[in-house]
């Protein structure tokens, strides 16, 4: 799966990576970004230079090929237990949660990290919700802590975390859910079982919808602050 054209350059290099990550959920093998001046800055900034950069040629063909207008895209939300379960975020509005995680390999980078900061400065977790932000790398934490951002979150009364998966995946004591218990998640994946009990139900969301829904107690948005 490749994705190119003007809306794609203007991504970053973590959208970019969580874009290609996720492809496997569109049944592709691999997800690929056409490399740009963006890619070469970001490789040269963690001391790699390819000796050699290609493009697909103009007259390559494609199975299928689709056109997304990145001004028209809104929040959704995964339902359980399927990746592909969409719904549009303001559909899911008012579902209780235990517990909201903002972190994962793909999702806790420093941009997610930024967002949700804003989203949740000055402003309370809710009662017996447990938000947990998990920083996706040592380096992520370290920028993270630099700018400030951890203190905004722990002000707030969330958890944070030593770079790990977390509850992403419940292989990890970190975060585990229990039985019938509701997580709304920015991690990769929502299948039965995937962040610890069978009965648990994982929802995904974006750092905003996250954020917000670990403020109210309940799914929301941002928005609805």
């Amino acid at each position: 799966m490749e994705f190119t054209g003007e809306g794609a350059k203007t991504l970053s290099i973590s959208d970019r990576i969580a874009l290609c990550n996720m492809a496997v959920e569109a049944g592709a093998k691999t997800g690929i970004f056409e490399a740009d001046e963006k890619a070469m800055e970001y490789l040269k900034e963690h001391g790699r230079e390819p000796k050699a950069v290609f493009h697909s040629d103009p007259d390559a063909h494609y199975i299928r090929e689709y056109t997304i207008d990145l001004s028209k895209v809104e929040p959704v939300v995964a339902k359980p237990d399927f990746v592909d379960n969409l719904s549009p975020a303001k559909e899911v509005r008012g579902i209780k949660i235990d517990e909201a995680f903002l972190g994962s390999c793909n999702n806790g980078r420093i941009e997610d990290l930024r967002v949700g900061a804003e989203v949740i400065k000055g402003k309370k977790v809710a009662d017996k919700v447990r938000f947990l932000v998990v920083p996706a790398s040592q380096t992520i934490y370290r920028q993270a802590l630099k700018e400030g951002l951890l203190d905004i979150f722990m002000e707030a009364g969330a958890i944070v975390m030593n770079p790990n998966c977390s509850v992403c995946w419940g292989g990890s004591c970190q975060g585990v859910i229990g039985e019938n218990e509701v997580l709304i998640s920015t991690g990769t994946r929502n299948f039965k079982g995937r962040a610890g009990h069978p009965s648990s139900k994982v929802y995904l969301g974006s750092a905003a919808t996250v954020t917000a829904s670990a403020i109210k107690g309940e799914i929301a948005l941002a928005s609805d602050l």
